[in-house]
């Protein structure tokens, strides 16, 4: 660690009011005891204010309310941080060693009361998710660094659709996480219209010498949500939807990231949810099928028959 960090390592812990030894301090940084002491020294012709007690429970501390900066969290903050860190690690942020850092130095700049506290919680919480492949960091990180300077890049790009990758140039205004994914939502120089692009789908990038603005208030969360779930209030040739089930499978269906949105009405044993028909038809078959004989549509009777159909299409698949 550089010296200005070490300096100010010793400069956070002394001002933690309790006083700790030249030696706690060597260990706790990993550096030479010899080394504290010119650092001591150095912070005290710098005018820092340290009190040194010789004797048995002696040590070095700061003059009280001497450091009252912004900056010096107290343990619910320090421990909603490392929580953050955790989740952001685990959904793959390119700053997971930056990340790593953070978290070492909140820990470096608590007393040994307060970090034996932040590890018992640390302990007590875990994140599962699902991981993200190694190189999607590095497009995280150009399209990252893009969307704060707005300029604009090129991409090639895999669809779903598609084997073979196309080239394009995109205006990334925004990064969105969603259901275990990243993507960013980007002008497409290509369709010359606003679209979300899936970070994994992104086998290169590299930065153009161009630039572009983009609107202050726009908000690349509701951008990407609105297009994925539009909102249907007086749109026509509505589908009511109406599925009786198990309270379980009910629960799953209306918390569902899909069906949630569109739920109407909810009792002890069916849900309501309104949706427009080509939805109805193309996605939920696929929603309902898992749940095999815990759920039953009672209407409309065309998703009874495409369900017919669907699961028909599987068992000759599956007979051939």
């Amino acid at each position: 660690m550089p010296k200005q960090d070490n300096m100010l390592a010793i400069l956070w812990m002394l001002n933690s009011g309790v006083k700790i030894t030249a030696k706690q301090l060597a260990e706790k940084l990993e550096i030479n005891i010899r080394t504290v002491y010119r650092y001591i020294d150095a912070l005290c012709a710098s005018g820092v204010p340290i009190i040194s007690d010789a004797g048995h429970n002696g040590g070095y501390s700061l003059l009280s309310n001497v450091i009252r900066a912004p900056l010096l969290f107290d343990m619910e903050e320090k421990k909603a941080l490392l929580h953050a860190a955790l989740f952001a690690k685990e959904a793959g942020s390119p700053m997971s060693e930056a990340l790593d850092n953070a978290a070492a130095k909140l820990r470096m700049y608590s007393n040994q009361e307060q970090e034996q506290v932040l590890s018992r919680h640390l302990a007590g919480i875990e994140v599962i998710n699902h991981r993200v492949p190694a190189s999607v960091q590095p497009v995280l990180a150009e399209l990252e660094w893009a969307v704060a300077n707005e300029c604009s890049v090129e991409i090639d790009y895999r669809t779903s659709r598609e084997e073979q990758p196309k080239s394009r140039v995109i205006d990334p205004y925004g990064v969105v996480y969603w259901n275990n994914r990243w993507y960013t939502v980007a002008f497409c120089h290509l369709k010359k219209e606003l679209r979300s692009f899936r970070a994994d789908r992104i086998l290169a990038i590299k930065r153009t010498a161009v630039n572009f603005k983009r609107s202050e208030d726009f908000s690349a969360r509701e951008s990407f949500l609105h297009k994925l779930l539009p909102d249907l209030a007086g749109a026509k040739g509505l589908v009511a939807l109406r599925i009786e089930g198990t309270a379980d499978a009910l629960d799953d269906l209306c918390m569902h990231w899909f069906l949630g949105h569109h739920l109407q009405e909810r009792t002890a044993n069916q849900a309501i949810f309104t949706l427009e028909e080509e939805s109805l038809h193309r996605y939920v078959p696929s929603f309902l099928l898992p749940y095999g004989k815990s759920v039953q549509v009672m209407e409309p009777q065309s998703l009874k028959d495409r369900l017919v159909a669907t699961a028909a299409e599987l068992m000759e698949y599956y007979q051939q």
